[in-house]
């Protein structure tokens, strides 16, 4: 196993960028420069009322590993100015986020290394080290804090104690509610003391909404101390008790000890690694934006996970969190498809918060008058219901988010053969989104259209036959009709009907983006058409495919930098066979939304849009450019077919690159590797 490149350390502050993301996919961090200070919390299906729109959104819990330290009775908290020689480190090959600054008061100099990471092996662990060495004997003061302060919510109890035992089995717990007391978690806290003997912290009551352990100790010079902060945080989606489950299991993480913890964790991410993509030919830096996509996007998904993840995965940040962490279609269309093959455990957990949900994409349906399953424009993490900002107007028209679903359980069943799958669970979400297409259409004048709708731009106002809604319902129906006649199912005999007679907007050989479409109207340059095309996987003659490609790619200039399809425009002149266009198109629609601190992927290009905030981790682009590097440039895609023939052009790579080499994919319940050099058959074996 070849090892990632992990981004360049950072020096300083004070710029405009996000801070560090640590995450796992049941608990996400936002990590200042100086860690010990409360950043963001998020925790996968732990929601409340938006503090503004009044809707169910993702809810910022306490941030578990906050910290204070002291030299002679001068807290930093208290001193924040007297911190200096600020960098930080990240690991991507475990996961591990190393701090290290200098804090001076009264005369006394402290270096501090601080070590942060969430725990794949145990997912609900946040894990932390501090590390003080001083230049002077003095009195150092420690505190690990489960810091509530300023979040929205309320402490519901508290505990320091566990009943019926002696000793309490961790350093105390908390349950929080979310605004409106939507949901709950429980956190709870275990520490540890290394290099100052025998010290039996201090625990007081809850104040402030801080749960503080505090140490005091005095330390020689050069010697280091290191407090040890291990936190459980569970979701009261995974229990109904979560305060009392994390004192379980944060006393079970106290037993395995922190370099337990630590080793199961890069364990783990070695596991996950073997599956790293590697692109021949191309430069460092190339290989490290590769590195920079699979670890963010495999940080924010977990098998554990009950709430999918959101467009931003489990980060957020003051700025910005207009998607309010609802689950959307640009997870199902672009994370998915390359979950699958590296993360096929998490995929299918991700699949199941829809599946758990049919009955609000049931009631959705009914609620407008149709029949089937209309999953939600805006999933709501806890309720799966609509929650899209009132009036909401996008989830009037944007029918796809049904397909794109649909399409993600096809495509999920395709690549791992497991039939049980196929038929508990993507049959009924495939035939009901098929029942929907059909009370949806309208039949017209040579077949059926889909009248009033929304594609991808979200513009002003519907239109008709939207190609990309179009496309898309064909694709879903001809699955439909496919796994009824693989399962000895009846299909309902309208569903080939309308695919076969489905309206698609059309100027002369080119797929148009809906009927009477200009291609200088707003967002005119959303090439929509080529979404449907790959990856969704609508059939068009050569002729066809070429005249589509060809009109859109020459608009690219018009929308490059914007969110979610930049990043396949590298893919789809690797289609026509160029290649030099393909490298160019790569940097400009994915190479260059990556900004700031450790590669993050934003959501929109910083040059070309600098009013937007600075957002991401931003999956519909990263999702995109891993599909484009496992399926676009190597012409897999996968079917119902044996895996031998998924490869069905050849490849085609940006200029320079030679190969893109991948050592373990799972496929079939098995793991083969993929070989995709430039102009020959892709192969996986």
């Amino acid at each position: 196993m070849s090892k990632p490149n992990s981004p360049p350390s950072v020096t300083g502050a004070g710029r405009r960028e996000l801070p560090a993301y640590v995450a796992n996919g049941l608990v996400g961090l936002r990590v200042r420069e100086t860690p010990l200070h409360p950043g963001m919390c998020l925790v996968s299906g732990f929601s409340g009322q938006h503090y503004e729109r009044q809707i169910e959104a993702a809810a910022v819990a306490p941030y578990p590993v906050a910290g204070d330290l002291a030299l002679d009775g001068v807290w930093l908290s208290d001193a924040p100015h007297q911190v200096s020689e600020l960098e930080q480190a990240y690991d991507f090959s475990c996961g591990e986020l190393t701090s290290r600054f200098v804090f001076e008061a009264v005369g006394r100099r402290a270096s501090v290394e601080v070590v942060t990471f969430c725990s794949r092996r145990d997912p609900t662990l946040v894990c932390q080290e501090i590390a003080v060495t001083v230049d002077k004997a003095c009195a150092l003061g420690l505190r690990a804090v489960i810091d509530g302060a300023g979040v929205d919510g309320a402490a519901l109890r508290h505990s320091r104690e566990t009943p019926g035992e002696e000793a309490p089995a961790c350093d105390g717990a908390l349950l929080w509610a979310s605004a409106g007391e939507l949901s709950t978690c429980g956190l709870a806290l275990a520490t540890d003391i290394l290099g100052a003997g025998e010290v039996e912290p201090t625990r007081p009551p809850l104040r402030d909404d801080r749960l503080v352990s505090e140490y005091a100790v005095a330390v020689r010079a050069r010697r280091v101390v290191r407090l040890r902060q291990i936190v459980s945080v569970v979701p009261n989606a995974l229990h109904d008790l979560p305060d009392q489950q994390a004192q379980r299991l944060v006393a079970k993480a106290r037993a395995d000890g922190f370099e337990q913890l630590r080793r199961q964790n890069r364990t783990e991410w070695d596991e996950l690694w073997k599956s790293r993509i590697r692109i021949e030919g191309a430069d460092a830096r190339w290989q490290g934006i590769v590195d920079a996509a699979f670890f963010y996007l495999n940080s924010s998904v977990h098998a554990s996970s009950p709430a999918s993840t959101s467009i931003f995965g489990l980060a957020t940040w003051h700025d910005y969190h207009y998607y309010y962490g609802h689950v959307m279609w640009d997870i199902e269309a672009f994370a998915i498809p390359a979950l699958c093959l590296v993360q096929p455990h998490a995929a299918k957990a991700m699949l199941e918060y829809r599946f758990t949900h049919l009955d609000g994409a049931r009631r959705n349906a009914q609620l407008v008058g149709r029949r089937g399953l209309q999953f939600p424009w805006e999933s709501a993490p806890r309720s799966g219901q609509e929650a899209a900002p009132i009036p909401g107007t996008a989830a009037w028209h944007e029918d796809h988010v049904s397909l794109d679903v649909a399409r993600a359980f096809v495509f999920y069943a395709d690549v791992t053969g497991d039939r049980e799958f196929l038929r508990t669970r993507a049959w009924p979400v495939v035939s009901g989104v098929c029942e929907w297409i059909t009370s949806r259409v309208s039949k017209v004048r040579g077949g059926y259209a889909i009248k009033a709708s929304m594609g991808i731009a979200e513009r002003q106002q519907p239109v008709d036959n939207a190609a990309f809604t179009n496309m898309g319902a064909v694709v879903v129906l001809q699955a439909g009709l496919r796994i009824a006649e693989e399962l000895g199912l009846a299909a309902d005999p309208l569903w080939r009907d309308i695919a076969e007679g489905m309206q698609i907007p059309r100027r002369g050989q080119a797929v148009v983006s809906h009927d009477a479409y200009r291609t200088n109207e707003e967002k005119g340059a959303t090439p929509d058409p080529l979404m449907g095309l790959f990856p969704f996987g609508y059939q068009m003659t050569p002729d066809e495919e070429a005249a589509t490609l060809s009109l859109y790619l020459d608009l690219a200039d018009d929308y490059i930098g914007s969110p979610m399809l930049s990043a396949l425009y590298g893919a789809w002149a690797a289609r026509l066979g160029d290649r030099a266009r393909a490298l160019a198109l790569l940097e400009a629609g994915y190479g260059q939304f990556m900004s700031g601190r450790f590669l993050q992927t934003l959501e929109y290009r910083a040059d070309r849009f600098p009013e937007q905030p600075q957002a991401g981790p931003f999956f519909a682009n990263i999702g995109g450019f891993l599909t484009a590097l496992l399926f676009g440039f190597t012409g897999v895609f996968p079917s119902a077919d044996e895996p031998g023939a998924w490869s069905q052009r050849p490849v085609v790579l940006p200029k320079g690159w030679t190969a893109i080499e991948v050592d373990r994919l799972w496929v079939r319940g098995r793991a083969v590797g993929l070989s995709a050099r430039h102009g020959d058959t892709a192969r996986l074996a």
